[in-house]
């Protein structure tokens, strides 16, 4: 089973797909610049299933098998380009979502590529670039009695990538892969995170998205 790496970890987002992968099996290293915070997150988090969840530099989760950017969207090209020889050859998970808070909601950023997935596969040109992980709430992520039922959209250029990361998210505890297609949505994809928060700020809840009339 692939090792996965996850840039920018030790945030609520990179920590609650971090312990459902460990969860699934897979060896997580959550990658951070302080690789004592990373440790000191790893190992608070509990993780039930056979995989196992340690902390370090986005440096050394960088040589992992699959790689997850979690980091800020605006450092998240910065971080990704100073690692590039590592990530060449690798699939790269983005789940980077441009947004600004304003007053009571997020509003979505559209970067100069569209998105932060295109901005990520531009600096990436040898990576297979996918996105997923975009729309979950990190409470309920980071809660595995949370009775969680969620999908996932996936999407990239890159077909053979896309199945993998599906497969490794049909293997999560409380997730659903569906596939989407091609980078060409990420922009919208990307935006929807806005209106997801935003309805959760706004009705105090921890909804997810589930997408009716699909067979699992």
């Amino acid at each position: 089973m692939s090792t996965v790496g996850i840039l920018g970890g030790t945030g609520p987002a990179g920590q609650g797909v971090g312990l459902r992968l460990a969860s699934a099996g897979y060896d997580v290293v959550l990658g951070s610049r302080d690789a004592q915070r990373a440790t000191g997150v790893a190992h608070a988090l509990d993780v039930r299933g056979s995989g196992t969840l340690t902390g370090a530099t986005n440096e050394i989760a960088s040589s992992c098998d699959v790689i997850v950017v979690a980091t800020p969207w605006d450092s998240a090209v910065s971080t990704v380009t100073g690692l590039r020889e590592h990530l060449a050859g690798k699939v790269v998970i983005s789940m980077v979502n441009a947004l600004v808070r304003e007053g009571r909601e997020l509003v979505p950023l559209y970067p100069p590529r569209g998105s932060m997935a295109a901005q990520l596969a531009h600096a990436l040109v040898d990576s297979k670039v996918v996105g997923a992980f975009h729309h979950l709430p990190a409470s309920e992520m980071m809660n595995l009695d949370s009775e969680l039922d969620a999908d996932v959209v996936v999407f990239s250029d890159h077909a053979h990538a896309r199945e993998q990361v599906a497969e490794m998210v049909e293997a999560m505890p409380g997730l659903h892969a569906v596939v989407a297609g091609t980078m060409s949505l990420a922009s919208a994809v990307e935006a929807f995170t806005a209106v997801c928060i935003s309805i959760n700020i706004r009705h105090k809840a921890h909804s997810y998205v589930k997408l009716a009339g699909l067979t699992h």
